[in-house]
């Protein structure tokens, strides 16, 4: 028997499950069910599912009865038209939708042509089998999976122009591209959806090695290109603070903070704020400035607040500063108050960003890489136009990855520049290969997209000839500028007096396990000793018994922990050690140290 489920629920169980499914889908089409409700027959569990639950991803596709599609060709030309909607398809049970379950029973073809009697439904549009950023990668079925896979990735990475009103907005951070471009050759989903919000750039692109600058996935960009704007973009983030009340009638305060305050910070801080504590627009500001002065009242009140009442209690420096490793302009400040009535104070920052080394660019075939060196135009190899390419991409990054399609796309984006016209490269239908290789020889240029090109230092005529051609770069958000990292002094982690970690918070460089024997293997002892030194901490050990010590302040001098007196020596052991050893006491495990002599 068949156990039938209706939202993960047990309801009944049957004799003959697939009459069962076949009668429950009918009904759906008829519109005696809601068109929403999927039935999923499971052959190795012999259950059947019914689902009516909200939350599932569901999808519209033709249905195919008898090796026929239901749609026809007059119903097509009269979508084309606009006399005929999906709704009025959905209506007459020409398309229904599947969710992921229910996909399991069908075998969907991808156009017309391929439809047999196995298949129960096709797709619309065979298009429409990739996700939406997927979509976005021209010419998708001549690369591998993967790449499209990381294409779509890296087009959700791309800066653009998200929204026009960025102006206005406080989002807490935002990249902006200052010429963002539509793409020379793109795709259905492209124009319908990013039309008006471009996240790239078409820059001349040839493959070609250059100094060797540009191994291991490393791109070469032309110095007079970033001069005339190329790459350029804008990174803004937003700074918030509240004015908090507390009880007892206690609050922030907004304004420039006196010397007399508990952590006030060096004078120089605090010289872009104005006489309201608040930076104006257009301020430059560095790391650790400080944007908004505030103070707050003490976190803890000693006996009944007799200090505060008499306004004796020392206040608290709580001001907003720049993150540490960031700089700008201020571009915006905004006063609001909170839901609860405190006053709310956003300050938006902005930098602008022109590339650098270390820079992250991509194609939307997943051929990523960062700036490896910038070269002037001069020494860039140079076609017989005099046209030089903006980017240098390897060689070696085309083979192994298979993406045939960044290649199809630098011809047909020279077809497209000089045609004055957009190349239509939508998954599964676009303009031939073919074609536009016919296209190009037409406009007096190679088939292949190959031209040949002069050295730019020497101006000797180069060997091989080299494909150049307009592609669509991704500038993408991660900048080396948001990166890049050192210290030499810094703040410490109060429980193991070892430096703290990350970017942010000045953290230093873990030197760890395998570090360590690369100094061992090199001999490097006493820089060793200095590095895992770092945190040590003198101690006093009784010789006779083993336990540490402590200095009592009374007496002046060291004792034992039942504070009588021992035969102390004084040594240093790593904090982190004292620290394990304190920890071990917590378990009841008592240790004790011995002294060697030196």
């Amino acid at each position: 028997m068949t156990e039938v489920f209706l939202d993960g629920e047990i309801m009944d169980d049957l004799e003959s499950p697939e009459e069962a499914r076949e009668e429950l889908i009918e009904k759906r089409r008829n519109g005696e069910l809601d068109k929403e409700v999927s039935v999923y027959y499971n052959e190795n569990r012999d259950e059947i599912r019914v689902n009516t639950d909200s939350g599932r991803v569901m999808r519209p596709v033709v249905i195919v009865e008898d090796g026929e599609p239901r749609l026809t060709e007059e119903q097509e030309e009269q979508l084309e038209d606009g006399e005929l909607s999906l709704e009025d398809l959905e209506n007459q049970g020409i398309i229904e939708y599947l969710d992921a379950e229910e996909e399991e029973n069908a075998y969907v073809a991808l156009s017309e042509e391929e439809v047999t009697d196995e298949h129960t439904h096709m797709e619309i549009d065979p298009e429409i089998i990739n996700g939406l950023s997927a979509s976005l990668t021209v010419y998708p079925e001549h690369n591998r999976g993967d790449r499209v896979n990381f294409g779509a990735k890296m087009a959700g990475q791309g800066l653009g122009m998200p929204t026009r009103e960025f102006h206005q907005r406080f989002d807490t951070q935002e990249n902006v591209l200052t010429y963002a471009q539509k793409p020379v050759v793109e795709t259905n989903t492209y124009d319908t959806l990013l039309g008006d919000h471009p996240i790239g750039q078409n820059m001349i692109i040839a493959l070609a090695s250059f100094d060797g600058y540009n191994i291991e996935d490393a791109v070469i960009m032309n110095k007079a290109s970033i001069e005339r704007g190329l790459g350029r973009s804008t990174y803004m983030r937003t700074y918030q603070t509240e004015a908090k009340r507390f009880y007892g009638g206690q609050k922030d305060q907004i304004g420039v903070p006196g010397k007399d305050v508990r952590g006030y910070r060096r004078e120089e801080v605090y010289e872009s704020l104005d006489e309201d504590g608040i930076v104006n627009p257009e301020t430059e500001v560095d790391s650790d400035d400080v944007i908004v002065g505030k103070t707050s009242p003490p976190k803890f009140l000693g006996g009944g607040g007799e200090e505060m009442k008499m306004g004796l209690a020392e206040r608290r420096e709580t001001s907003l500063t720049v993150r540490h490793g960031e700089q700008g302009v201020i571009d915006k400040v905004m006063l609001s108050e909170t839901g609860d009535g405190d006053k709310l104070i956003k300050a938006k920052m902005r930098e602008y960003r022109v590339p650098e080394l270390g820079d992250k660019f991509a194609t939307r075939h997943g051929q990523k890489g960062v700036i490896g060196m910038i070269a002037p135009e001069e020494n860039m190899p140079f076609t017989k136009q005099g046209i030089t390419p903006d980017m240098i991409l390897s060689t070696h990054a085309i083979p192994s990855r298979m993406t045939v399609a960044q290649i199809i796309e630098l011809i047909g984006g020279k077809v497209g520049a000089l045609r004055g016209e957009k190349v239509d490269a939508t998954a599964y239908h676009n303009e031939d290969k073919d074609e536009l290789r016919d296209q190009l020889e037409k406009l007096g240029f190679e088939s292949s997209g190959k031209e040949t090109m002069y050295n730019g230092v020497t101006g000797e005529e180069m060997d091989a000839e080299i494909m150049i051609g307009p592609g669509y770069y991704l500038k993408l958000s991660h900048m080396v500028g948001d990166k890049v990292h050192a210290r030499s002094r810094g703040p410490v982690t109060l429980l193991t007096k070892q430096p703290t970690e990350g970017r942010s918070q000045e953290g230093g460089l873990r030197l760890g396990e395998m570090e360590k024997d690369v100094f061992v293997g090199h001999g490097a002892s006493l820089l060793l000793k200095e590095r895992f030194g770092a945190d040590s901490t003198e101690i006093h050990v009784d010789k006779d018994s083993g336990d540490i010590g402590y200095l009592d302040r009374e007496q002046n001098k060291v004792v034992k922990q039942s504070g009588e007196d021992g035969n102390f020596e004084e040594t240093e052991i790593p904090h982190a050690m004292l620290l394990l050893l304190d920890e071990l006491k917590s378990l009841m495990i008592d240790t004790d140290i011995e002294l060697e002599d030196e």
